[in-house]
């Protein structure tokens, strides 16, 4: 039996965003100049929007010993969590910087995935994941199931 999976999302460009989008879009943005990247050269900002309207940076931080680095949005999670317990994870904007400095599209990886589906079991709510991947097309999905359908979960 064959079955479909449907990725649902809303595409906008980056002045369409409401503003507390385009506020956690800039943080995210902002993120991405203290990202340590000497390998890759791909320089990755994340911005958590907690419940309080606070918002937590994080970006990826890489290790000659690969892979022990972290992503951008799970320093970012990770981070809140640690400063914020029990705190609710609104949303989440994740960029990337080219070798050039040029912001360029990026989505997360398998691994960031799952930790931000643990997070909305966690907390028992859907995160806003907004996903830059042009200036005029930026991706929000409305929890995580659109790009992690099949949770790991025990």
């Amino acid at each position: 039996m064959e079955k479909t999976q449907v990725i649902r999302y809303q595409e906008f460009s980056s002045d369409e965003l409401c503003v507390r989008d385009r506020e956690l879009m800039a943080a995210a943005i902002a993120a991405t100049e203290g990202a340590y990247a000497p390998y890759s050269h791909f320089h990755v900002g994340a911005a958590v929007r907690l419940a309080s309207g606070e918002v937590v940076k994080g970006n990826n931080q890489e290790n000659v010993a690969y892979p022990s680095g972290l992503c951008a949005e799970r320093t970012a999670l990770f981070a809140a969590s640690a400063a914020h317990p029990g705190a609710v994870f609104e949303a989440l904007a994740l960029v990337a910087r080219d070798s050039e400095g040029r912001l360029t599209a990026a989505t997360p990886c398998g691994a960031c995935r799952q930790v931000m589906a643990e997070y909305e079991m966690r907390q028992g709510k859907k995160m806003r994941m907004l996903v830059w991947q042009s200036e005029s097309k930026i991706l929000i999905f409305d929890g995580i199931e659109s790009l992690l359908p099949f949770v790991f979960t025990m």
